[in-house]
């Protein structure tokens, strides 16, 4: 194993682990750093590098684990010590998380074939990170000025599933997971926060049964050879992940989405003008 390579997977954990939950797209700058530069591709071949970016991505899934540790145990009926009122009174429940859902679950699956043959080039990255981008900037300047939703644990059935609808933007490579249902739920009168903690706890139960399915179909890619690099990747992904959440939820209720959308646009920029200098 050469230390390049080793180098390799922990630059790209923190890319991974940095851009997957904030409004930014991981996507887009997987690209840039990468397709364009890095080309992890070139050291085991295409298949390992595609199995290690679900690895890296799983890395990123379980720092959201650690972060919303109780708020999971809750979820599924296994935190000990609840009080009544939790027990019986305004709260999120997984029936809310399985409403918000159901719509990008449907709709990956009806035109999954169909996104992975027309949507995963540089041309449509780019126009969904200035898309969504604008989609971030109109939630920020026509949201109300008092939320009606201060916490997660006052959403509503109703602003789950709208929020699952949301959502369906992020099938689209480049458009960000939680940049189109962080921006849903603040249109719907939720605070950043609350649609921020939601948009996390949604995507763990997504990113995993993705990354599973997509691990098991690749999984002749997984061979003493590449252990390591895969390791390597995983941990940077986790530590760095760990950090972006704990720093992003604690910033998003005072920056907003505006300052996470003209960095999206200047991405876009960015990824324009390698593309023509190739």
């Amino acid at each position: 194993m050469h230390l390049w390579n080793l180098f390799v997977a922990a630059i790209l954990g923190l890319v991974e682990g940095l851009t997957e939950f904030a409004p930014v797209s991981s996507t887009g700058h997987m690209i840039i750093v990468d397709d364009l530069i890095l080309k992890s591709n070139h050291l085991y071949g295409t298949e390992a590098a595609n199995v290690f970016k679900v690895v890296i991505q799983l890395g990123s899934i379980m720092a959201m684990v650690v972060v919303f540790w109780d708020r999971f145990l809750n979820l599924l009926g296994l935190k000990k010590n609840i009080t009544r009122e939790q027990m019986y009174g305004e709260r999120l429940k997984l029936t809310h998380v399985i409403t918000g859902l159901v719509p990008a679950a449907v709709l990956g699956f009806l035109f999954e074939d169909y996104i992975d043959a027309h949507l995963f080039s540089v041309n449509t990255v780019l126009v969904a990170l200035v898309v969504g981008a604008v989609l971030m900037i109109v939630a920020d300047l026509t949201r109300p000025r008092r939320p009606k939703t201060e916490t997660v644990d006052q959403i509503t059935y109703r602003q789950a599933f709208v929020v699952g609808l949301f959502q369906c933007l992020a099938l689209w490579p480049g458009f960000s997971r939680s940049g189109s249902t962080i921006s849903g739920g603040v249109l719907l009168g939720m605070s950043h926060r609350a649609a921020a903690d939601f948009t996390f706890i949604m995507a763990v139960p997504i990113m995993f049964g993705a990354s599973f399915l997509s691990l098991v179909k690749h999984w002749g890619a997984v061979t003493p050879e590449t252990i390591p690099f895969f390791i390597t990747g995983f941990i940077s992904a986790f530590i760095f992940a760990l950090i972006a959440i704990k720093f992003f939820l604690a910033l998003i209720n005072k920056v907003k989405l505006v300052p996470f959308a003209v960095y999206r646009i200047l991405l876009a920029i960015v990824l324009l003008l390698l593309i023509w200098n190739r």
